[in-house]
Order: C-alpha cells, then sequence, then structure tokens
C-alpha cells in the first residue's frame, strides 16, 4: 500500500504557502490565494508522483484536513465582491429605440 502524499497549506498574508510531502521528497511552492493554491499543489503532487494512477493525497491547512475543506469550500462558493455604489449605466441603444 503506498503511503499519501501530503499537501500542507499555510496563509503568508494574501498569499498561500504550499509544501508537498512524499514518495521521499519534499517540494514547496507559493500562490495568491487558496484556490490557486490547491491547483498549484495539484501541479506539484503530478510532478513528485510522475505516471502512478494510484494516489491518495491529503490536503491540510495548517496541519487539519477538515479545516482546509471548510475553508477551500468557503473560497470556492463564495461570491465575487460586487461595487453596489457604483449605478449601473443605461444603455443608450435600446433608449434611442424605445422612443
Amino acid at each position: 500500500m503506498l503511503e499519501p502524499i501530503e499537501a500542507n497549506y499555510v496563509p503568508d498574508g494574501d498569499d498561500w504557502n504550499i509544501t508537498i510531502v512524499g514518495r521521499g521528497k519534499t517540494l514547496t511552492a507559493t500562490a495568491p490565494g487558496l484556490i490557486a493554491a490547491r491547483d498549484r499543489a495539484d501541479q506539484l503532487v503530478a510532478e513528485l508522483a510522475g505516471d502512478d494512477e494510484k494516489r491518495t493525497v491529503v490536503h491540510r491547512l495548517d496541519g487539519d484536513a477538515l479545516q482546509f475543506t471548510t475553508a477551500y469550500l468557503n473560497a470556492r462558493l463564495a461570491r465575487p465582491h460586487v461595487d453596489e455604489e457604483k449605478p449601473a449605466e443605461p444603455n443608450e441603444e435600446k433608449a434611442k429605440t424605445a422612443t
């Protein structure tokens, strides 16, 4: 049975430090935001595991898998910030044809 590959994420301001450990190697990277960090972790795991089809990756936030899952789902499901102070501009073409 293969040992799992561990992906650990640590926040550093707006960036995230990523450490991938497995198969006797350690790879590190930094990414802007948790979603980008997860994508970068996938790239590092692919680099580490090579052509192995069967691999298990455990993602952890400061060592806690449940905390990572919660933070990642919150980041994925968060609605983008909408600037509500700026009113929508009317479409001038529609205004001309309506008269």
